[in-house]
C-alpha cells in the first residue's frame, strides 16, 4: 500500500500485511526473504514458507519454529492470550510432524498492565503447555511505557521431534481432505466480542493444542500434507496446500462443517467463515486407503470428535481450489488477499 507522506510518497506497512492472505505472503516473498540468509540447517528452511523449519542432528530431526500474538481482546471466551500463544506454537511443531518437546516465551506489556492478568496469563500458558506435555524452559520479559503497547504481546517458540517431516509439497492426487472440527469458531468469536453480538446461542473460541488429535493420525500412517488453518482461515489453508504441491484440491460445501452460531455471526458481519482464523483445527490429507482409519483415530480424540471428510486432491487444477456448492455448482475458493479482522490471534 502507498500512502502520502509529506513530500515523500513511501510504501508502509498496513494491518493486511500481517493477515496471513496473498498481501503478506507476498511481502515475505518480495522483501523479506531478499534480505536474509536463507541457508537452511535442515531440509526445510524460511523459503519453504511452511509452519517450521527442520535442524539435522545426526539421525536425528528437530522441528523449530516461533510465533507472535497480538489478540484484542487478550480474554475472551474458550481462551486468552496464555492459550493462544502456547497452542500456536505446539500446533505449528505439530503440522510438520513434530512431537513438542519445549518451549519458550518472551512476553511485553505496557506500564500498568494488571498482575492479576499477568497470573491469568501465565497459569494459562501452564496449564495448555501440560496438556501435551511440553514445558515452558525458558523466556523474557519486558515492559513498555504507558501507552506505547496495547496491552500485551507474546511470542513463543517452540522445538519438536519427527520421525518424518510432513509438508505440504507432498500432497498427491487422490489424497483425502479431512478437517478435524468446526471450521471459523475462533475468529467468529473474537470478531462477535468486539462488536458486542448476542447471540442464542454462545460463541466460544475453539483454541487448542492438537498434537494429541495429529499423533493419531501419524500412528495409523498415510498423512502426506498438514496445514492448521490460521490466518485466512480454511481458504488460506487449502490454497496454499495446492500451490506448493502443484495440485488441485476439490471440496464439498456441504461436508464443512460449521456452527449455526457462527454461521449466523457470520452473516451478520458479511464475512466467509471460511477465511476466519480458527486456532484448534487441523487439515489433514490422507492417502485413501488409510482415510477411514485415520478419520476413526481422529474422532477418538478430545480435539477431534467432530472430524469430517471433506474432498480430496486431483490432478486437475494445479494450485487452485474448486469448491462444489450446496446449490449444485462450482466456484474457485480463492486465497483471501487479507484477514477479514485485524488481531485476531
Amino acid at each position: 500500500m502507498v500512502e502520502n507522506d509529506g513530500d515523500n510518497m513511501l510504501e508502509k506497512i498496513t494491518l493486511s500485511h500481517g493477515a496471513g492472505g496473498k498481501i503478506m505472503m507476498d511481502l515475505i516473498k518480495n522483501i523479506i526473504l531478499k534480505e536474509i540468509n536463507l541457508k537452511s540447517a535442515g531440509d526445510v528452511g524460511l523459503d519453504a514458507l511452511d509452519d517450521g523449519a527442520t535442524i539435522s542432528l545426526g539421525d536425528k530431526t528437530l522441528i523449530f519454529t516461533t510465533d507472535s500474538h497480538t489478540v484484542k481482546p487478550l480474554f475472551f471466551p474458550g481462551g486468552d492470550i496464555g492459550r493462544l500463544s502456547v497452542s500456536g506454537t505446539i500446533n505449528d511443531l505439530a503440522m510438520m510432524g513434530g512431537r513438542p518437546l519445549a518451549m519458550a516465551c518472551a512476553i511485553v506489556v505496557e506500564e500498568g498492565f494488571p498482575i492479576a492478568d499477568l497470573e491469568r496469563i501465565f497459569r494459562s500458558m501452564d496449564l495448555t503447555s501440560r496438556e501435551v506435555n511440553c514445558p515452558l524452559i525458558t523466556g523474557d520479559f519486558k515492559v513498555m511505557e504507558r501507552g506505547a503497547l496495547d496491552g500485551a504481546i507474546i511470542t513463543t517458540t517452540g522445538i519438536g521431534i519427527a520421525e518424518k517431516i510432513i509438508t505440504d509439497r507432498e500432497l498427491k492426487p487422490g489424497d483425502k481432505i479431512i478437517v478435524t472440527g468446526t471450521i471459523g469458531d475462533h475468529g467468529m468469536t473474537i470478531l462477535a466480542n468486539r462488536e458486542g453480538i448476542n447471540l442464542a446461542t454462545d460463541l466460544v473460541s475453539d483454541v487448542a493444542p492438537l498434537w494429541e488429535t495429529v499423533e493419531a493420525a501419524l500412528k495409523i500412517g498415510g498423512v502426506t500434507a498438514m496445514k492448521d488453518p490460521t490466518r485466512g482461515g480454511l481458504s488460506a489453508a487449502l490454497n496454499e496446500m495446492a500451490e506448493k504441491a502443484k495440485v488441485g484440491i476439490i471440496i464439498k460445501e456441504d461436508e464443512i462443517p460449521i456452527l449455526d452460531s457462527v454461521r449466523v455471526a457470520s452473516e451478520m458481519l458479511g464475512i466467509d467463515p471460511l477465511q476466519i482464523t480458527n486456532e484448534g483445527k487441523a487439515v489433514i490429507a490422507v492417502e485413501p486407503d488409510k482415510c477411514d482409519l485415520v478419520l476413526e483415530a481422529i474422532k477418538k480424540t478430545k480435539y477431534g470428535k467432530n472430524a469430517k471428510i471433506i474432498g480430496e486432491v486431483v490432478a486437475e487444477h494445479a494450485g487452485d481450489v474448486i469448491l462444489e456448492t450446496s446449490v449444485g455448482g462450482k466456484r474457485i475458493l480463492e486465497i483471501p488477499i487479507g484477514d477479514p479482522a485485524p488481531r485476531i490471534c
